[in-house]
């Protein structure tokens, strides 16, 4: 076998047919691109917030109005998070499952979202539920107060975060199709036992990964948030928006302090992600090595 050819099959089994120097470029600009956007951002919120020590950076955290804004950021997520779980699930279901009228609509309606800055989505609540809004005076009469309060960071929050779960389980379900489902009922199950023992196992994974992704969205949801909290310190303040005052405040260190829980959280997030993506893989290679058809299997 000539040179030619030799570097030909080496080309082949590394699946590109490009010289190495390209691809170690390639690899290169990938690697300082992460470098200068994610490491080093990353390594300098930690640094400016263990600048003045460990005691200082305790200190920022003890403080009463950051205890305050950890405590709605986590009630937020609390309560937004399992909202968006229920709907994504039963979206999904609906979307990738049955055929009906709408559900073209019904899909843009769950893009929605993403098409819309968050700060818009914040001034929509504000109109419908402020003091000047749709419903704002019928509010005010009865009591009732949604904007710059608690109720509507959460309306705010569910807004901006449910599209991640509908949206990591569509494809997925879409995917697998509907023979174990249809095969299960054929054999008895009820639609739950089909749901709970069919279904859900098959999605878990692809579930796991969009509540991440829909809890550090929730806890760090700053624009939409910004908008119908009102700012009130110690009452309406998020983590982001703690950081925010601090940071307009010149108290860096108590700012940073603050801001690396959130970058914690997106480190976490990180690592659950791969574990979950990791899991995913395994389930979807081990199923595809499964016979197609296993006489004998019964329903759960």
């Amino acid at each position: 076998m000539s040179a030619t050819n030799t570097r030909t099959v080496r080309r082949a089994k590394a699946g590109t047919t490009e010289a190495p120097w390209v691809r170690w470029t390639l690899i290169a600009i990938a690697l300082a691109f992460m470098l200068l956007f994610l490491v080093l951002p990353l390594a300098a919120v930690f640094t400016e917030a263990l600048r003045k020590g460990w005691d200082a950076y305790v200190a920022g955290l003890r403080e009463p109005d950051a205890w305050s804004a950890i405590r709605l950021t986590l009630l937020t997520a609390v309560i937004a998070v399992p909202l968006n779980l229920v709907f994504g699930v039963a979206a999904a279901w609906c979307i990738a499952k049955y055929e009906f009228k709408g559900k073209a609509f019904l899909t843009t309606l769950i893009d929605l979202p993403f098409s819309v800055s968050p700060v818009v989505a914040g001034l929509m609540y504000v109109l419908v539920f402020g003091a000047q809004g749709w419903f704002g005076p019928w509010l005010a009469e009865h009591n009732v107060k949604i904007i710059f309060a608690v109720p509507g960071i959460v309306l705010a929050t569910v807004f901006v975060t449910f599209p991640f779960i509908a949206r990591e389980l569509i494809p997925l379900m879409q995917a697998q199709g509907n023979d174990e489902e249809q095969a299960a009922i054929v054999l008895g199950a009820s639609g739950w036992q089909t749901f709970w023992h069919v279904t859900l196992p098959n999605i878990k994974w692809g579930l796991l990964y969009g509540v991440i992704l829909c809890n550090a969205r929730a806890m760090g949801e700053f624009g939409a948030v910004s908008v119908v909290s009102g700012h009130v310190r110690g009452q309406t303040n998020t983590i982001p928006l703690h950081v925010e005052i601090l940071y307009n405040e010149y108290q860096s260190v108590a700012a940073f302090s603050a801001a690396s829980l959130l970058a914690l959280l997106a480190l976490v997030t990180l690592v659950i992600k791969t574990i979950a993506e990791h899991r995913n893989e395994q389930a979807l290679k081990a199923a595809a090595e499964l016979p197609p058809e296993r006489p004998g299997t019964s329903t759960p």
